[in-house]
């Protein structure tokens, strides 16, 4: 027994000297390397207060689809604020081509996507992997539907969102149903891209979805961005699993 209790002692010991080791010298080391990888992430988005001089570089991309060529239109970015969205749309009922643009006094920020960034590693990597899925309404009476000019026709809505490493916009054309339309009407629930069909009520009246129309561009750095949140997110997980062994030590007394 003597001898149970000695052996417990020294690697009781043990195990608190490396714990110590643990808390001084590896947790730092983590701390100071998720620092360095939070900047490089934060940098790609051109953040305040990061040391940048001088206006922010403007980036113009193209929108494109395989699928269609009713769409078309740049995006331009600067810094992380989409400052520009030249869009032209051919209306497929009678080839009419419509072009809007944003107003000069508004922008589209990036940072709204990213305020929790430096906050909640977790949630700001899942704001770029899993867009937010939105009502018809709540897409309709969003901001960015009022930032074009010319005004949108009453008969369009237009939504921006990320999806991994690329900016995608969708333009919806609608139609009012008529009071005595033998359609069922189903309000359509929150969905990143609503299909043809997709019904919503708006004001006074009932509207359905005739034609959706989805264009994208691939913003490079955001690849990066999703590779240091990544990093950051395994180098807290392997620090917590560190952590949470000599927990479970401490917390188990088999005397």
């Amino acid at each position: 027994m003597a001898t149970a209790m000695a052996a417990t002692a020294a690697e009781r010991a043990v195990l608190e000297e490396e714990f110590r080791w643990l808390l001084q010298d590896e947790v730092h080391a983590v701390l100071r390397q998720l620092q360095d990888i939070l900047k490089e992430a934060s940098l790609r988005f051109t953040l305040p207060g990061m040391g940048t001089e001088g206006p922010a570089k403007q980036e113009n991309f193209i929108l494109g689809s395989c699928g269609t060529d009713q769409v078309k239109g740049v995006l331009t970015l600067q810094g992380d604020a989409l400052s520009q969205a030249d869009v032209n749309l051919k209306m497929p009922r009678n080839n009419q081509l419509l072009h809007f643009a944003f107003r000069e006094d508004k922008q589209w920020k990036l940072q709204q996507l990213m305020d929790a960034v430096m906050l909640q590693l977790t949630r700001a990597r899942n704001r770029l992997t899993t867009p937010a899925t939105l009502t018809l309404p709540e897409i309709a009476a969003s901001g960015l539907t009022r930032m074009f000019a010319p005004a949108l026709p009453a008969d369009l809505l237009v939504n921006v969102y990320i999806n991994l490493n690329k900016l995608c916009l969708t333009v919806y054309q609608l139609h009012v149903l008529q009071p005595n339309s033998t359609k069922n009407f189903r309000p359509a629930g929150g969905s990143v891209l609503h299909s043809p069909g997709a019904m919503f009520e708006w004001g006074s009246q009932r509207m359905e979805v005739s034609h959706v129309h989805k264009v994208e561009c691939v913003i490079p750095w955001l690849n990066d961005a999703l590779v240091f949140f990544t990093v950051s997110l395994q180098l807290c997980q392997q620090l917590k699993d560190k952590i949470s062994v000599f927990s479970s030590y401490w917390s188990y007394r088999p005397f």
